[in-house]
């Protein structure tokens, strides 16, 4: 099969792309052509895809978008591809990967004069053409919350949504030398071996709720706080959150990573996974944490908050969001004696849970749908 993949930005540490880069993999690995539209490519381009960088108008992100949707349309026109892929909502796509989470739902109380911006029709337009009752586009949902929301917005139909499980990759799985990992990784990054490595892990940190986090670092009692390290890893702009640890006076006490290749050591040398986000569709890093055995401290709107309650495996911070709730839980659980319940609670969890077969599982509907596309041509 010839296949065509399309997504607004590419770089090695973001979750959609990972997302994207792996399901092509097996697609390609099971013999389809891939060929690759986008705007942005960052880092190596692997050799079995056939890169295309699209040229897009405008200066806004939703023009950019109407503008790859435009052009996109164009190219694929003349290649006649047996399925079109998008993890950017678009119209024209015969699958989407939903990642983003519904935007009807987030404009749903905003003003009448938000909702008649410009933006605001731009993002509803795109949104409206993958999941309107009408459209044909089959939908891969990571999220059952999610589901649920987009079809209170488009009624769009079950048969047209798929819902993927979560996919991991194995090497997040605890290693045998898990200890000699922490003591190298703790060395190399100036953390003493006896302090609370409070870890957090992923883009846009505002989203995350990194200053959440922040605060309630510096809520500790002070005996708690010196010793314990905030660690931050992520694509996105440092500067902000530097002034604010600065500000509230535990700037000694964070430390800023830019996205890395070695996550894994991380989850293995830390304490504690913290991930106060404001909104989050999934959460892939929460399954990731499990699997290498560190507890989880997390908002409950997180959409794989759900795995966390259901294995044990750490404390979900309630909605609404309380800021003093989430400090008296960071204190628990850093003080708390079932630390190594929960590490026990994840290991089991993702033992008998799948967790891992999202790539394949998405290739497998790719190709149904691509079959039928082909089917109804002939």
């Amino acid at each position: 099969m010839n296949l065509a993949f399309t997504l607004i930005k590419y770089f090695p540490f973001g979750g959609l792309q990972r997302d994207f880069l792996r399901i092509a993999e097996i697609c390609h690995q099971r013999g389809h052509q891939i060929d690759v539209y986008t705007p942005e490519w960052a880092g190596e381009v692997p050799d079995w895809l056939h890169l295309t960088l699209v040229k897009v108008d405008g200066f806004t992100n939703h023009a950019r978008r109407k503008s790859l949707a435009l052009k996109l349309a164009r190219a694929v026109a003349e290649k006649n591809y047996d399925a079109v892929i998008g993890f950017s909502k678009m119209p024209g796509l015969d699958l989407y990967y939903a990642a983003d989470s519904c935007f009807a739902e987030k404009i749903a109380k905003r003003s009448l004069f938000y909702r008649m911006s410009g933006r605001c029709r731009a993002y509803l337009e795109l949104e409206n053409a993958v999941f309107a009752k009408d459209s044909a586009t089959v939908v891969m949902m990571i999220s059952e919350n999610e589901k649920r929301t987009y079809q209170n917005f488009y009624q769009t139909p079950d048969e047209r949504l798929f819902l993927l499980p979560p996919g991991i990759s194995r090497d997040r799985l605890r290693p045998v030398n898990a200890e000699k990992i922490k003591r190298e990784l703790r060395t190399e990054i100036g953390i003493e071996q006896d302090s609370n490595m409070v870890l957090m892990v992923g883009s846009g940190f505002k989203t995350k709720g990194a200053d959440r986090a922040l605060l309630a670092l510096a809520d500790l009692p002070e005996q708690l706080r010196e010793k314990t390290i905030f660690v931050v890893i992520g694509k996105d702009n440092f500067k902000p959150f530097r002034r604010l640890a600065e500000r509230i006076g535990i700037s000694e006490k964070v430390l800023f990573f830019a996205g890395r290749a070695d996550i894994t050591r991380f989850l293995v040398a830390a304490d504690l996974l913290i991930h106060p986000a404001y909104k989050e569709n999934t959460g892939t890093v929460l399954i990731e944490a499990m699997a290498a055995q560190l507890p989880v401290l997390v908002t409950d709107i997180c959409g794989y908050s759900e795995h966390i309650k259901r294995a044990g495996a750490g404390l979900l911070i309630p909605s609404p969001f309380k800021q003093e709730t989430l400090n008296n839980l960071l204190k628990e659980m850093l003080e708390s004696k079932k630390i190594s319940i929960w590490r026990e609670n994840g290991r089991r969890y993702v033992k008998k849970v799948d967790v891992f077969s999202m790539p394949e599982r998405a290739a497998t509907i790719i190709e149904q749908t691509a079959a039928a596309k082909m089917a109804d041509r002939n």
